[in-house]
């Protein structure tokens, strides 16, 4: 229970650090928030709880496949952000996502990787 609590302390730890640097800066904060921090989480969570090689790879290896889809997302929301307004874009840019990801998951069906089960 007590690695339970360790876990979350450090994971929200950092996104409310990534979230206090953005404050303060754009650019930066942009720069942190692009760094896979939380899926270099996830994989020393994994190592540490002795997790086999092979399923911290394929945690690694899908997460490669599930982020492109997702992209588009950070071209779309500042555009959408003028013209609707927070939560319109917002919203718009999670449909959006959901769209591409289903369309991108088509797609590498057909070279062999496969995304939705």
């Amino acid at each position: 229970m007590l690695w339970l609590a360790v876990k979350y302390l450090v994971t929200a730890a950092v996104v409310v650090a990534v979230s206090e640097v953005a404050r303060r800066s754009d650019k930066l904060g942009a720069l942190i928030a692009a760094l896979p921090l939380v899926t270099v989480l996830v994989l020393v969570w994994l190592q540490v709880e002795g997790q086999s090689n092979e399923k911290i790879g394929n945690h690694a290896y899908y997460t490669f496949w599930y982020v492109l889809p997702t992209l588009p997302m950070f071209l779309a929301f500042p555009w959408l952000l003028q013209r609707l307004g927070f939560w319109l874009a917002l919203g718009a840019s999670v449909v959006l996502t959901v769209v591409v990801f289903l369309l991108f998951s088509v797609l590498l069906r057909r070279f062999g990787v496969e995304l939705v089960a």
